[in-house]
């Protein structure tokens, strides 16, 4: 059997009862990190867990996966994903992949940021389509993901923007050579995400401006987690520590329970 369980977001002890029943008897276990990272490292799961995990990479999650599916026909073997399994389409790919080879699968749900990121106060129903903001780099500057925004926001719906991270990316040098060198992690911050907001808000001037509101969140679940609500100008200059970092940028009109429990992250009145 095949199983893809959700570990939560901020703590070892986030897994279901359910899912920790599995990771102790499964033959193997590999632990995603790819899409996303847990703040309390693979360490401390592997103590509350008490068994070892097998770091799955993206080079394993898309070239390797042989390795990760063999016997699973006949053993158990489990791929572990902060959040919950279909919080990103790899795993959706990965879950299909096993299908395919005709292995029995298995998904086992957890919370992501995707419902826990109204802990900001807004509400979920009231959230429309959920963005990804790349990197930059001196030569390419995608935003076709702004046009999602203003969309949302001409709808009266909020924005979850998820940003991006770079965990073992293959340096370019090294991508024709026959050892692989790799690029120091990198982790999206609000700031940095607000401020590509602002260079696309330049040339697209209208919907969207300096002085909306911005909320940005930081290590949501864990006990650090910290949330600002401002202007996304102010956004660019915020500091929230260490990562994962989300950006929501919310409707123009909001519900007077939204403006209420918001005005706790904020220093002005909103």
């Amino acid at each position: 059997m095949f199983f893809i369980i959700g570990i939560g977001l901020g703590d070892p002890k986030d897994i279901t009862v359910k899912g920790l029943e599995i990771v102790k008897r499964c033959d193997r276990v590999y632990l995603e990190a790819y899409t996303s990272i847990l703040s309390c490292g693979q360490e401390s799961l592997e103590d509350f867990y008490g068994r070892k995990l097998i770091l799955a990479d993206r080079e394993m999650i898309e070239q390797h996966t042989d390795e990760i599916f063999a016997d699973a026909e006949v053993k158990d073997v489990a791929v572990l994903v902060v959040g919950d399994p279909f919080g990103a389409t790899t795993h959706t790919d990965l879950m299909l992949r096993a299908k395919e080879r005709e292995i029995p699968c298995q998904v086992v749900h957890n919370a992501s940021i995707m419902n826990a990121v109204a802990c900001c106060g807004l509400q979920l129903y009231s959230f429309g389509e959920t963005i990804s903001i790349p990197y930059w780099t001196e030569t390419w500057k995608p935003d076709s993901f702004f046009g999602k925004i203003l969309k949302n926001r001409q709808m009266g719906l909020h924005t979850l923007c998820l940003l991006d991270i770079r965990v073992r990316e293959p340096t370019l040098e090294s991508l024709t050579r026959k050892t692989r060198q790799y690029e120091p992690p990198r982790f999206m911050s609000v700031a940095e995400a607000s401020q590509q907001l602002m260079e696309i808000i330049k040339n697209t001037p209208g919907e969207l401006s300096r002085d909306s509101l911005a909320i940005g969140l930081a290590r949501v679940g864990h006990d650090s987690q910290k949330i600002i609500a401002c202007s996304l100008k102010e956004m660019t200059e915020v500091d929230l520590g260490a990562p994962l970092h989300s950006l929501v940028i919310p409707a123009k009109e909001l519900h007077p329970l939204e403006v209420e429990f918001i005005q706790q992250f904020s220093s002005r009145k909103l």
